[in-house]
């Protein structure tokens, strides 16, 4: 049989090397999975589309000694596979995605290992920039949020400079939580919070009542005035709200589905203020096994698909076993009646506990 190459292009599409004769069957497999991807999608589409979907990218380490593979090679397959991730949600309709790149714990790593990473992110963050990257195939905006001042300069500068060239885009939005933990970005929240307040408080917040005064009266002025109730409010109460609108995340809505790769249940200190009413998936397959031309377990993709929606399970498994190529998909089998109503369950608590 002819030495064969298969590649899987950006927009989910498997294409073929050929060197010598032979690959139809190949390229008729190829042509029968990319056409039953877009009819699963189709039919997906008719039922509830989850609006954000949020990853966590679990399992590349695993992966790559699992494979013997050099240092930061299951870091670059998880690119790969990341790609077709984001164009099947794409795809899909989803609008918002976000991705847990580079956790605040991750410095702690071996420096050769966080220099690796932030190599490669600065690389791939460049490539997002491209003509031909799916950032400008689909018009995604790019947001990357995080203590972005833990970055080494030339990775801040690029970030930069991908929010900048994209913020124009408008059909969907791709959020990259690097130098990120949920614990982080609750401090920032609550500082820029009271600081917001401090301000308002001590320099006129409620207009007029300590204009024109020397600083000692207006320091007493200002106490006084914090001991008044609006309404049954204190003027210069905090609430969630106001926390809410200085977190990193405040540019998306909260998730409606989280999946983390490679089985585990943790969170790892990631959206902790923001999925207390999400959906949370977690497939076995490491990250670099989902989505990833070749895989052993292609279908997790499909699966965690249909269980995001919330009506449907797919079940299969894809077999390589020599020239011979076949999928077996087991039929789909209905999960507990309330899941079709999660995502708009949890939407409306969100808006509930927004107010």
């Amino acid at each position: 049989m002819a030495n064969q190459e298969l590649k899987f292009s950006v927009n989910g599409v498997c294409k073929m090397r050929r060197y010598g004769d032979g690959g139809t069957a190949d390229q008729l497999f190829c042509s029968l999975g990319s056409f039953m991807r877009r009819c699963l999608f189709r039919f997906l589409s008719v039922g509830p589309i989850p609006n954000h979907l949020a990853f966590i990218m679990d399992g590349n380490r695993r992966y790559s000694k699992k494979k013997n593979l050099e240092e930061g090679a299951g870091h670059r397959d998880g690119f790969s596979s990341l790609m077709s991730i984001l164009n099947y949600c794409y795809e899909l309709g989803v609008k918002y995605v976000t991705i847990y790149a580079f956790s605040i714990e991750n410095f702690k790593r071996q420096p050769s290992e966080v220099q690796n990473l932030m190599d490669l992110l600065l690389d791939k963050i460049n490539g997002l920039l491209k003509e031909q990257s799916i950032v400008n195939q689909y018009g995604i905006r790019v947001y990357f949020i995080g203590n972005l001042k833990l970055l080494s300069e030339p990775v801040r500068v690029a970030a930069e400079k991908a929010m900048m060239a994209t913020a124009d885009n408008t059909n969907a939005v791709l959020l990259v939580c690097v130098a990120y933990t949920s614990g982080d970005e609750i401090v920032h929240a609550i500082q820029y919070s009271c600081k917001q307040k401090l301000d308002k408080a001590c320099n006129g917040v409620i207009k007029g009542s300590c204009d024109d005064k020397d600083e000692a009266e207006a320091s007493k002025a200002c106490r006084i005035e914090q001991k008044e109730k609006i309404q049954g409010e204190h003027p210069i109460m905090m609430n969630s709200v106001d926390i809410e609108k200085h977190m990193y995340m405040a540019v998306a809505p909260d998730p409606d589905v989280l999946i983390r790769s490679s089985g585990e249940t943790r969170l790892s200190n990631f959206l902790l203020w923001q999925t207390n009413n999400c959906l949370l998936y977690s497939p076995a397959a490491l990250w670099p096994e989902i989505g990833a031309a070749g895989s052993e377990r292609p279908v997790e993709v499909a699966e965690a698909w249909l269980a995001a929606v919330g009506s449907w399970c797919i079940e299969g498994m894809l077999h390589w076993d020599g020239g011979a190529r076949t999928m077996a998909v087991g039929g789909a089998a209905a999960v507990e009646s309330c899941c079709g109503e999660g995502v708009g369950a949890a939407a409306a608590a969100r808006d509930a506990r927004r107010g």
